[in-house]
């Protein structure tokens, strides 16, 4: 049962990433205080790492509330020094939204992720020209947990009518 407060102390922080470049740790907060329609996760990413690539959302928005530490704020085509106590918008959109966040401080980045939860969502990823797709994402889970869950190239794609009879 989930309890409408928490301490950042108190979460259990698990392994996310591909375990080279994209190495961090992550506990998702938002479920664990009953919210349904807001999604809150705190990472902690070690100096030279990232989180997650380089993407854009199409449906929600994220907002990131540095709480230690320093890094880069990829935004589009810029590239912006971050450090605690600022507070990042990244709203839906096309890749000019695209953001990522990179520990390029000297100790750890440590910081609060909060998105919206709307279904249906499309990701695009600018850096490898993919993009996912997903619906019926479970409470307290992420996109890789949906029931209905795609990531693909659009140079991928088939005809409408492909495969009908």
């Amino acid at each position: 049962m989930s309890k409408p407060i928490i301490n950042l102390a108190d979460v259990a922080l698990r392994d996310i990433g591909n375990g080279t470049s994209f190495r961090a740790r992550a506990a998702r907060i938002g479920a664990a205080t009953g919210m349904k329609q807001l999604g809150c996760q705190m990472i902690v990413v070690e100096p030279g790492q990232k989180a997650y690539p380089f993407h854009n959302h199409r449906a929600n928005e994220e907002m990131f509330v540095i709480l230690e530490g320093s890094g880069t704020y990829r935004c589009g085509l810029e590239r912006l020094a971050i450090k605690a106590g600022d507070i990042i918008a990244a709203p839906a959109g096309d890749s000019a939204t695209a953001h990522q966040i990179i520990n390029t401080g000297e100790s750890v980045l440590r910081y609060l992720a909060i998105s919206t939860r709307l279904d249906i969502e499309i990701v695009e990823y600018p850096d490898s020209g993919k993009f996912a797709a997903a619906s019926e994402i479970p409470d307290g889970a992420g996109m890789m947990s949906a029931r209905f869950g795609f990531i693909g190239r659009l140079k991928d794609s088939v005809d409408y009518y492909d495969g009908e009879a």
